[in-house]
């Protein structure tokens, strides 16, 4: 059984690389890690006979102290060691280098184990008796993998593309390191009739190269099952500075459509439920609300306790009316798509200009997102939306930025 580890970020801590002349003169640097320490020097003998330049280690605690100085191309572990276990060993592994494969190898074969090591990343899995020659093909066939992993790293770095970890031991690590690097940035919303801040939308941020934009934390959140956990992070976080600036004026904080069963979301102790009366919670028009069977008492109970809803996305291309029609939002935010270039496209002109019209005959507020030009702001201005936001007036920064008309 195998894992890819290809599309992982090398996130490493500074342990050291092998030498170039160390890599051209061997087959590659292995970590080996048993408590037996006869199996340890027999298997060492071996794969040194062979080619690769090995290290070994009794534990795990032991191994992470190595893994933590030093970089290696493959690490061979026992899965059954005390204290910590072949399974930890990987997980901790993965807080250091997303990349290196990790072998597990075990006496005691069993489908729960098995299965246990292929979501958390293990290359292979195998079981103990190991012939010298099946152990040589493995870890050769892990080093080449590690490498080219390690260029595909580099070729996604360069091209600024996404590489999140496909493992859940990567993806584990990944995730703790961007919420410890959590932050959120406040966009400001400007009132298009008195040219002044009438708001800020708090935004998800974070400094963990492998998770480097919120769609990619919330996916890994996702996957993990850890939405409830971010999205209390971020209504608290983004809550905090609001909380002792009244001058902030409304605070626009997005929710996941799963963030609507989440108890905590209505509980009266939160700091963004202590200031209900002044915050927006926004709803992508994209969100699958049949995720949730009881809509509209969730959001009657929101509405009571002082918030307003937002429909976020609105023209992003869906037709249908149902997640609409079930928030009956009081603030209707139009998708950037619908914005970009307006002052040069009649069609874009007569849609928001439908659409500004018809929001406001139901008692709506009219958002336009992504105004980035002089030109697109006067013609959104002049179509009547209430509310404008983009970088032509701000980038999205630490509270509380100041605008430009």
């Amino acid at each position: 059984m195998t894992v890819s580890v290809l599309r992982s970020t090398d996130l490493g801590s500074p342990a050291e690389e092998p030498s170039a002349d160390v890599l051209s003169a061997t087959r590659g640097t292995l970590l080996l890690v048993d408590d037996d320490e006869l199996l340890v020097r027999s298997l060492a003998r071996v794969l040194r006979a062979r080619g690769f330049v090995v290290t070994t280690a009794s534990t795990g605690t032991e191994a992470v102290a190595q893994a933590t100085a030093q970089r290696f191309d493959v690490v061979l572990s026992d899965i059954s060691m005390p204290g910590m276990d072949g399974i930890q060993l990987l997980r901790r592994l993965r807080e250091k280098d997303l990349l290196v494969p990790v072998v597990l190898i075990t006496g005691e074969p069993t489908v729960s184990t098995a299965m246990e090591a292929v979501e958390y990343g293990a290359f292979r899995y195998l079981s103990k008796p190991v012939t010298n020659d099946s152990v040589t093909r493995v870890v050769d066939l892990a080093v080449r993998y590690h490498r080219m992993a390690r260029i595909k790293a580099r070729a996604a770095e360069a091209l600024g593309t996404d590489a999140m970890p496909s493992d859940r031991a990567g993806l584990e690590a990944s995730f703790e390191r961007a919420l410890e690097t959590l932050w959120m940035a406040y966009h400001p919303i400007v009132s298009a009739s008195t040219r002044g801040i009438y708001g800020y939308e708090a935004l998800l941020r974070s400094r963990e190269p492998s998770l480097p934009h919120p769609g990619a934390m919330i996916e890994a959140a996702e996957r993990l099952d850890e939405l409830h956990t971010l999205g209390r992070i971020i209504r608290d976080r983004a809550a905090a500075p609001v909380v002792t600036e009244p001058e902030a004026g409304i605070l626009f904080v997005n929710l996941h459509v799963r963030d609507l069963l989440d108890p905590t979301l209505t509980s009266p102790d939160t700091a963004l439920s202590r200031i209900a009366d002044r915050v927006v919670l926004e709803i992508t028009e994209r969100a699958a609300l049949d995720e949730v069977g009881d809509v509209r008492p969730r959001i009657a109970r929101l509405r009571e306790m002082g918030f307003r809803i937002a429909v976020d996305d609105l023209g992003a291309g869906y037709a249908g009316l149902t997640s609409f029609a079930q928030l009956e939002p009081e603030v209707v935010k139009l998708d950037m798509s619908l914005v970009r270039g307006i002052d040069t496209n009649a069609t874009k002109q007569k849609v928001v200009r439908s659409m500004t019209s018809l929001s406001q005959e139901m008692g709506m507020l009219v958002v336009a997102e992504g105004v980035e030009t002089v030109a697109e702001r006067d013609t959104l201005v002049a179509l009547g939306c209430d509310l404008l936001q983009g970088f032509l007036f701000a980038k999205p920064s630490p509270p509380f930025a100041q605008i430009r008309w």
